[in-house]
């Protein structure tokens, strides 16, 4: 399945003025990807960092009768910002920091933005020089509005009500060393509001799992998605992965 916000930065579907945030068109692609695909078994939904809000709210929408599990990789579930009621969040400022990077130079901005993805320092690599480039190649393919559109949703999007919906099984995965979607604002959130959900946590990872830990996270995918398919026999169940990238 493909990367359905991958899409929207790289600019292969329309780029509307308006509407980027995790309803319109986000969440209605997921849930159209389904229904174009003609797939009425329950299948399993896979979110990595804002696509773990695609789950979310896939959930509170749709409910989970077509739904067997979720996945939340890196994930921006439940709250980023930093409020009153949320102290462990990111502070405001940080991402008006963002804001202006982008807007100021955003070719400039979003090399270093990548590092940070990746955990890229000055004595460790953890992906190769070309693993930077694509990432910032597909993002520069992106307009400026959806750009800016999606970093608001991605800071400011509230998930906490959302939290109530995750009734079938949950596995957050999240790297402790993620300065993109830090852990203790996010991934250790849901461990400890959604009821039986688990928690793996990649010891001084960044946030890109898919490339930095891409082994481990496979492995721990299915064997948490065999799981699913041992429990329901010979009922095979679908993983469709939401989104790859923040």
């Amino acid at each position: 399945m493909l990367d359905l916000l991958l899409q929207h930065l790289a600019g292969k579907t329309r780029q509307p003025w308006t509407a980027f945030h995790f309803v319109t068109p986000l969440v209605a692609h997921a849930a159209a990807i389904l229904t174009d695909a003609g797939i009425t078994e329950p299948v399993a939904l896979v979110g990595f960092s804002m696509g773990g809000g695609e789950v979310a709210r896939f959930l509170s929408r749709h409910g989970t009768q077509r739904v067997t599990k979720a996945v939340l990789i890196s994930s921006v579930v439940p709250y980023m910002a930093r409020t009153d009621d949320n102290p462990d969040g990111v502070p405001q400022a940080t991402f008006d920091e963002m804001t202006a990077g982008m807007k100021k130079d955003r070719e400039h901005f979003f090399k270093g933005f990548f590092k940070d993805f990746y955990g890229v320092g000055a004595l460790s690599s953890p992906v190769s020089e070309e693993v930077l480039m694509n990432s910032w190649r597909q993002t520069m393919m992106a307009g400026l509005r959806p750009t800016l559109a999606a970093a608001k949703a991605f800071a400011t999007t509230d998930f906490r009500p959302d939290l109530k919906s995750f009734t079938v099984p949950t596995l957050v995965i999240h790297g402790t060393a993620d300065k993109t979607v830090p852990i203790g604002a996010t991934g250790r959130v849901v461990a400890k509001q959604v009821p039986g959900a688990q928690i793996i946590e990649y010891d001084g990872s960044a946030h890109g799992l898919f490339a930095t830990d891409k082994e481990r996270l496979i492995d721990d995918l299915l064997t948490f998605l065999k799981g699913d398919r041992a429990e329901q026999g010979a009922d095979q169940r679908s993983a469709i992965p939401l989104t790859q990238q923040a």
